[in-house]
């Protein structure tokens, strides 16, 4: 019985509609911090910076902005603190993994106090008019496929085109050649000219706003409102994520989507005859059990870039 629920759900366009929905937010973040670490920078404020997102989007379109208006408020926050991470730790060579902690904290922090003194009498997070979903002609039409994939919202097609740009500017251009060697090989890339800290800023500023845009989707398409704790470890994930990936976009994409199909999964294996059975907090932890599995099976063939958190200094070998 418990077999033929599972089928039933595997099967059901819903389902996977739900899983590209909740993957949408990951895809954005990952390929963020792909790109960072791609150049040689492990950025550890994600989590942080994704809260920061979440709430200048959402509180922009709260005051008058249109919805990709909020989307770029909280592009910009989220380069904001990434050019704070980036200055501490490429130029100044200051630990990744406490810059990183030091600003999730920062961000975190700024992000509640300022809800709290915008909206000071406010006892229940005000709510906007979200991203509605969009369904692209004739392909919504398509039975399973157009109900699953083509009646999303703009920023999920969004996030899935921005994995293919990302690919292609990280593969097939000159610019993606150079932040990939900055991040392998920074000696021998500035023995060809390239700027080693100008191009590991470029990255971490650039994928920062990318992640905080991965929180804004939680606020405008998603949720519709910020709330504490919306984020709710995704970062820490997408960190995973990206190992899981090998730091190639689209397996990190295949990636996020597997873990999402795992949590929607667990939502409906909770309304099942295993949820009247088993305790609700095991159906909580096996998304992230499983991911932790796939990821140590993954993670055993992956080639993680040879400069990943090695401060470069001009003129050292």
């Amino acid at each position: 019985m418990e077999m033929m629920a599972l089928w039933e759900i595997l099967i059901s366009a819903s389902f996977w509609a739900a899983a590209i929905r909740i993957a949408s937010p990951l895809i954005f973040a990952t390929l963020g911090e792909l790109l960072c670490e791609r150049a040689g920078v492990l950025n550890l404020g994600i989590e942080g910076i994704m809260v920061m997102g979440a709430f200048t989007g959402w509180f922009a379109v709260y005051l008058g902005l249109p919805l990709w208006g909020g989307v770029a408020v909280a592009f910009a926050s989220g380069m904001v603190f990434g050019l704070l991470h980036a200055t501490l730790t490429v130029p100044f060579g200051l630990s990744q993994h406490v810059v990183g902690l030091g600003v999730t904290l920062l961000a975190t922090a700024t992000a509640y106090f300022a809800y709290r003194l915008a909206l000071p009498q406010v006892t229940s997070p005000p709510r906007i008019d979200p991203f509605q979903p969009l369904p692209v002609p004739i392909l919504s039409d398509i039975p399973f496929f157009g109900p699953a994939l083509f009646t999303q919202t703009a920023l999920t097609y969004a996030a899935f085109g921005l994995a293919l740009v990302v690919g292609v500017v990280l593969y097939r251009t000159p610019l993606g050649l150079a932040v990939r060697a900055v991040g392998e090989n920074p000696a021998a890339a500035a023995a060809q000219g390239l700027s080693v800290t100008g191009l590991r800023m470029g990255a971490v500023v650039v994928g920062s706003g990318f992640m905080a845009v991965g929180g804004a989707f939680l606020t405008l398409s998603a949720f519709s409102s910020f709330f504490f704790d919306m984020v709710n470890g995704r970062g820490w994930i997408c960190i995973a994520l990206v190992v899981f990936g090998a730091w190639r976009p689209g397996k990190a994409v295949l990636g996020a989507v597997l873990f999402a199909a795992f949590d929607a999964g667990q939502v409906r294996l909770q309304q099942t005859e295993l949820g009247a059975v088993l305790p609700y907090q095991l159906f909580l932890a096996l998304p992230f059990i499983l991911s932790i599995v796939a990821l140590v099976i993954m993670s055993r063939r992956a080639e993680v870039p040879a400069a990943l958190m090695v401060p470069y200094n001009k003129g050292e070998r």
